[in-house]
């Protein structure tokens, strides 16, 4: 991981690493385990191979994941979540539970 420069606010540095549409929804897919690139990009519906490929990288050079290439034919990858990124659950749970409780004060 590279060194970088971060904003003084500690919200604004945590927007920068996981405020993206994808990244948040690719923490949720990659909370229970590994999954391949093909499982996370037929999961993130509307995302295209390239932003999901950028997301990745960005999100591995971050820190928050790890991307295991496997020696076979055809070559096989798994992503999966570092303790860093997993860090990140009690800000996904709390997402979750205001987002349902959101949608059912519209209802």
């Amino acid at each position: 991981m590279e060194k970088r420069e971060f904003p003084n606010c500690p919200v604004e540095t945590t927007l920068m690493l996981i405020g993206d549409k994808w990244k948040v929804l690719i923490l949720r897919d990659l909370m229970p385990g590994a999954r391949r690139f093909g499982e996370l990009k037929k999961s993130l519906s509307g995302v295209s191979q390239k932003v999901l490929t950028a997301q990745l990288r960005d999100m591995e050079q971050s820190g928050l994941l790890t991307r295991t290439v496997y020696a076979e034919v055809p070559p096989h990858v798994e992503y999966s979540l570092t303790p860093l990124g997993r860090s990140l659950k009690p800000i996904l749970d709390a997402l979750q539970t205001w987002g349902e409780s959101y949608k059912a004060a519209q209802a």
